[in-house]
C-alpha cells in the first residue's frame, strides 16, 4: 500500500540519513520512478525533504526532523516486542537499555496498539540455546562488542582446535552474531569467524579501522554457514545397516538391499574421528565397509571392549 510504503521512505530516512532514489528502491522493491512519485507526495504533504545532486547525492531530511512513531499495524507491533530477546541484550551490557527502548517504544503506540505488544510478551518466551549444552562463559563480550560499535581493533589471545592451540591475533570486529546461544565475531582481515568464548584474553587499544562499506554481515554469514556445512558432511563412508535401522543428519545415498536384508547405503561423515563415535553408539547395527581406516579402527575399539569385558560367548 502506498500510505504504508510512505511511512516506510519516512522511516528510513530518519534513521538511515541521506539515501539515493536506487537505494530507497531496493529496500522497498519498488521501481526507482515510483519512489520518485513517493519523494513528490511527501514534499507535497509539507514533509521537509531535500535532494541532492551528484555522486553522493541523495535524499535526507531536515536535520533535526523527527516524526512520531505512526503507522504500525498491530502484527507490526507484535513482532516488535517478539524481538527483543532480554537475555542476548543483557550478555551484552544492554538488558536496561532494551527495557527502557521497550517501555519508551510502547508509551508511544497507539492505545489500540498497546494490548498487543503486552500479549507477545506475556505468551513467547525465546530461549536460544540447546538443552544439553551448559552456557558459554563470555567475560570478554561487552569488550567485543564495544570494540564493534566503535570500530576499534583487539588484541587478543585465541584458542583453536589445532595446534598450535593458543595464538596471538589482531582483530577488527566487523560484527557479532548469535548462534545457537553461542556469541560469534566476525573480524579482519579476512574477514574469519571466532568463538567469543574461545577468547583468553583481550587488550582493547585506540586504534580505530575502516569498516568495509560493502560489507553484509547477514550476507557473510549466510555463505559462512553454507561453506560450514559443506565442509561439515565433505567425507563418505559406506557403511551395511540391519534392517529396521536408521540413520540421522544427511539422507543416505546409493541405497541397496542384500540377500541377509542389510542395506548398503554411502553416507556422508565430517571425520573419521566423528564418525567413529557415531556408528559406536549404533552397536551392532551397523557394519563399516570403507574407507579401510574407520573400519580398521572401529574393529580394534570393538576388540579392546571384548578384552575388557570378556567374549560373552566364551565358555565359562
Amino acid at each position: 500500500m502506498k500510505s504504508s510504503r510512505l511511512v516506510s521512505i519516512l522511516l528510513l530516512l530518519q534513521t538511515r540519513g541521506r539515501m539515493t532514489a536506487a537505494r530507497l528502491a531496493e529496500e522497498l522493491e519498488v521501481s526507482v520512478r515510483t519512489v520518485y512519485r513517493d519523494i513528490e507526495a511527501l514534499s507535497a504533504a509539507g514533509v521537509p525533504l531535500y535532494g541532492d545532486a551528484g555522486h553522493a547525492g541523495g535524499y535526507r531530511l531536515l536535520d533535526g526532523y523527527r516524526t512520531r512513531l505512526t503507522g504500525l499495524t498491530a502484527d507490526e507491533a507484535e513482532a516488535l516486542f517478539l524481538a527483543g530477546a532480554p537475555g542476548p541484550a543483557a550478555q551484552l551490557g544492554l538488558g536496561s537499555v532494551l527495557a527502557a527502548a521497550q517501555l519508551k517504544v510502547r508509551a508511544a503506540l497507539p492505545s489500540e496498539l498497546r494490548p498487543h505488544a503486552d500479549r507477545i510478551s506475556g505468551r513467547f518466551h525465546l530461549d536460544a540455546p540447546g538443552w544439553y549444552a551448559d552456557a558459554d562463559e563470555t567475560p570478554h563480550l561487552p569488550a567485543v562488542a564495544d570494540a564493534v560499535w566503535n570500530c576499534r581493533a583487539l588484541h587478543v589471545r585465541y584458542r583453536r582446535w589445532r595446534e598450535p592451540t593458543d595464538v596471538e591475533r589482531r582483530l577488527e570486529p566487523y560484527g557479532l552474531v548469535l548462534k545457537a546461544g553461542r556469541w560469534y565475531v566476525v573480524a579482519g582481515p579476512g574477514p574469519r569467524t571466532y568463538r567469543v568464548d574461545q577468547i583468553l584474553r583481550l587488550a582493547a587499544t585506540d586504534e580505530e579501522f575502516t569498516r568495509p562499506d560493502d560489507f553484509d554481515l547477514a550476507g557473510y554469514w549466510a555463505a559462512y554457514q553454507r561453506d560450514f556445512h559443506h565442509r561439515l558432511r565433505a567425507d563418505r563412508a559406506v557403511v551395511r545397516l540391519a534392517p529396521g535401522v536408521a540413520l540421522t543428519g544427511p539422507a543416505p545415498t546409493d541405497a541397496h538391499v542384500e540377500e541377509d536384508g542389510w542395506t548398503r547405503v554411502t553416507v556422508s561423515i565430517e571425520s573419521v574421528d566423528h564418525a567413529h563415535t557415531e556408528f559406536l553408539r549404533m552397536g551392532s547395527g551397523v557394519e563399516v565397509l570403507e574407507p579401510l581406516e574407520l573400519r580398521d579402527r572401529i574393529a580394534r575399539t570393538a576388540a579392546e571392549l571384548v578384552e575388557r569385558y570378556g567374549d560373552p560367548r566364551a565358555p565359562g
